[in-house]
């Protein structure tokens, strides 16, 4: 990626947000990074309430930031922004009882669903902006919510 060194302070602070400081630039796997980084904060934050404020502000920061970053870097859905696989990632988690096992299975549940763009996820993935960057992975945090939700009714029975 070549990026002006001389863009403005502004356009840098979006990047980094939309990069999640960084992690958008891990070579080959970014997407997973930013999920390594959502599983730490995780397992650290136990409280739900705590959990569901920083899963809205990142997820209201992603649909902020995303669209501009895209414009910054040139290319549409850039591997380097990965704000939205860090908050798909964060849904996965939220009302899940805090046990290891399941951040576990959210993780690898998230990151199947992201792949797989199961419908609508896979026409929202094709929108313009943020809408298109985040939307989708919005989508399979909710689809691998859900999925875990039922992995956890079941183990109760």
């Amino acid at each position: 990626m070549n990026i002006d060194k001389n863009i403005s302070i502004k356009n840098k602070f979006v990047l980094a947000v939309a990069t999640l400081f960084g992690a958008g630039y891990v070579p080959l796997v970014p997407g997973t990074a930013s999920c390594v980084a959502a599983f730490f904060i995780i397992v650290l934050i136990k409280s739900q309430l705590w959990l569901i404020v920083i899963t809205v502000l990142s997820v209201v920061s992603a649909f902020l930031f995303s669209g501009r970053a895209e414009n910054i870097l040139g290319k549409k859905d850039a591997k380097e922004i990965v704000i939205d696989d860090f908050s798909g990632m964060l849904i996965t988690c939220i009302f899940i009882p805090h046990d290891i096992r399941f951040i576990v299975a959210g993780f690898f549940l998230f990151r199947m669903f992201d792949m797989l763009k199961i419908p609508p996820a896979d026409r929202i993935e094709k929108c313009a902006g943020a809408l298109g960057i985040v939307g989708d992975d919005i989508i399979a945090g909710a689809y691998a919510n859900i999925a875990l939700r039922i992995v956890v009714f079941l183990l109760s029975l």
